[in-house]
């Protein structure tokens, strides 16, 4: 659809479609549902990739994966735990 002044063309609605991604989602409808998304979360709180993953599938996993990403926060966890040890 184009937007017309006068007869002029003034813009494509499809201009806007990228102006706002955090209100996409690609692949599923498993985050729509949170008033605060995960990577907001994650990114006004500065965490780390390993932390970041943690909270994205505690998020998700009654509405995606169940089981599947309750052994990924593990598995993550596992992976923070390391990253600490490894500092000492």
């Amino acid at each position: 659809m184009v937007f017309y002044d006068g007869g002029n063309e003034m813009t494509h609605k499809d201009i806007f479609k990228d102006a706002f991604p955090e209100q996409k989602q690609i692949g599923g409808s498993h985050y729509k549902s949170f008033r605060i998304q995960p990577y907001e979360f994650i990114s006004k709180n500065d965490l780390s990739f390993f932390q970041g993953n943690v909270i994205k599938y505690v998020c998700r996993y009654l509405n995606k994966n169940g089981v599947q990403d309750l052994e990924k926060i593990k598995h993550y966890c596992d992976l923070e735990i390391k990253k600490l040890k490894d500092k000492k």
